[in-house]
């Protein structure tokens, strides 16, 4: 089987109850990331480490911190690690931002969970972030959406910013048929801070 160079496919992931970035959504995370070979990446709420995964085969020689809460997550992603042959993916255990303070600065920052600690993850990641670097941010709340919206407008001066929304409807067979089965919408907000 040809694996793709983005997108690995949900099924070949390892999970449990913990949230996981689909397939079509990871894809354009990680688009809208441009991570290049050497870079250091950070991805807050890494869940079952799916975005860290495919993050760690694109940074190569680089550097992945995968932050999660739930020691189920943390577990997860130690297993999708293993099972991805990715040595450049850390675990760190612990809420953001607390679990933060010992990061080198980083070239990329998901933040994918925040445990209701927004406004503080993101005044933490914008310390983190290096000139050049790319914030990018997955919500599916109307409360994300308004920090991050009220975040890159008090910030505007700092980031080039953007946002937009995606819905994804996959195809199911149900017996002779197939119908579309919508997931749910995704708002996906970028920032690249200047030079």
């Amino acid at each position: 089987m040809i694996r793709p160079v983005l997108g690995i496919r949900d099924e070949e992931f390892l999970r449990g109850d913990i949230p996981m970035t689909k397939q079509e959504i990871r894809i354009l995370l990680l688009a809208k990331a441009a991570i290049q070979s050497g870079d250091i990446i950070i991805d807050i709420g890494a869940g079952t480490g799916s975005i860290s995964v495919e993050a760690a085969r694109q940074s190569g020689v680089g550097e992945v911190y995968a932050i999660e809460r739930e020691a189920e997550g943390i577990e997860l992603i130690r297993r999708n690690r293993e099972k991805f042959s990715v040595a450049n993916l850390r675990e760190i255990e612990g809420a953001a931002p607390g679990a933060m303070t010992d990061l080198p600065e980083a070239d990329v920052i998901f933040i994918g969970g925040s445990g209701g600690n927004l406004p503080a993850i993101l005044k933490r990641a914008d310390e983190l972030l290096k000139p050049g670097g790319r914030l990018v941010l997955s919500a599916v709340t109307l409360e994300t959406v308004a920090m991050g919206t009220a975040f890159f407008r008090e910030q505007s001066s700092r980031y080039q910013s953007e946002a937009f929304s995606v819905q994804v409807t996959r195809l199911k067979p149900i017996k002779t048929i197939h119908m579309f089965q919508a997931l749910n919408p995704i708002y996906i907000m970028t920032g690249i801070k200047n030079s």
